[in-house]
């Protein structure tokens, strides 16, 4: 803490509420520049220094949000979508007038709209990440105003899988290059922006893997690949195109396909199969459901998904009763050398 020069002017270096900040003294004189730092020493303890930062817009901290963060991750229509709706409620405020009272209402109005608490919980964490970004990465703000407001309490877990009939039908009624997508996320759980962006580098048929370069969770995963998924790679690669590097990609122009219209394909083609009630994502919790039916333990399955929590699996303990009975066999064969002891004891 204290003065310091750079160039032939002193600066002044000093902690307030936690916050490192550095301020010209605007003067070459020392004696002036310690008289200076003084009086903002005094301010600090009375609570009337306010460090001076420009005053940006919404629009200007979601739009850098957007070129520098958001572009960087596999969720970025999603981030767009957010900040579309955000900005038609904010508008052109200031970031200061942003406050938590304010945040609130845009709860209050997102309700109002019929939004699930889930998706205005996503919200909240765009408008979250771009203000901490704002605050210590950019400097452009002293607080974030996102960290005082409540998330909403959500209750959107699923249960829903496919039965081998109902998956049939469902592989009858798509398209051919939505049906390979499909059965691709049957057998591996990967999310659709992960198979959507699979590039043929990430695939190794000798280790039988694929690569997620880029997860939600701006994670690196690599999954490996049962045979169904395998013969499905193989064939595709058989009719390779030189156009692209995508595995999966659009039968009209071969690039890259969009979640959005994928996903209303999907819905689509469930109605046309007589599927009620299933998404696109229910595929992953569909992988999830037959793994732990079969027996696989719930770490194994929150690495194939990759979760970063253990609670994210959890909710599929309930499937997994098999798998745990060999625990409780452990009883049986404690109570049968017992009993074998005490009839060698008698005899």
């Amino acid at each position: 803490m204290g003065l310091f020069r750079r160039g032939r002017i002193w600066w002044f270096r000093i902690s307030v509420r936690g916050k490192l900040i550095r301020e010209s003294t605007g003067t070459e004189d020392k004696k002036l520049a310690k008289r200076v730092y003084d009086k903002v020493k005094g301010q600090i303890a009375e609570g009337k220094w306010f460090q001076r930062l420009p005053e940006r817009s919404f629009q200007e901290m979601m739009e850098k949000f957007l070129d520098e963060h958001g572009s960087k991750k596999a969720s970025y229509s999603t981030s767009m979508g957010h900040v579309k709706n955000m900005t038609a409620f904010f508008g052109n405020c200031s970031l200061f007038q942003i406050t938590p009272r304010l945040i609130n209402e845009y709860k209050n109005k997102r309700h109002s709209d019929g939004v699930k608490s889930a998706t205005i919980n996503r919200e909240l964490a765009t408008l979250k990440k771009a203000f901490n970004l704002a605050l210590k990465e950019w400097e452009w703000i002293e607080s974030n105003p996102v960290s005082r407001v409540s998330m909403e309490p959500e209750d959107n877990k699923r249960d829903r899988w496919l039965t081998l009939h109902e998956e049939e039908r469902l592989l009858k009624a798509c398209p051919h290059w939505l049906r390979e997508i499909v059965i691709f996320a049957i057998n591996t759980g990967m999310r659709l922006s992960e198979i959507l962006e699979l590039s043929w580098e990430a695939v190794d048929f000798f280790r039988k893997t694929v690569t997620v370069f880029r997860s939600k969770n701006n994670e690196r995963r690599t999954i490996p690949l049962n045979g169904a998924a395998i013969e499905l790679l193989k064939s595709k690669a058989k009719v390779r195109l030189i156009k692209t590097n995508l595995v999966f990609y659009s039968p009209r122009v071969h690039k890259l396909l969009w979640k959005r219209n994928v996903s209303w394909v999907f819905q689509t083609v469930t109605r046309r199969a007589g599927i009620n009630d299933f998404r696109f994502h229910d595929l992953r919790h569909n992988f999830a459901t037959r793994l732990v039916q079969a027996g696989v333990d719930l770490y194994k399955v929150q690495k194939l998904l990759g979760h970063k929590s253990p609670s994210m699996t959890q909710r599929y303990a309930h499937h997994c009763p098999e798998s745990l009975r060999h625990a409780v066999e452990v009883l049986d064969s404690t109570k049968t050398g017992t009993v074998q002891r005490i009839a060698d004891e008698s005899s």
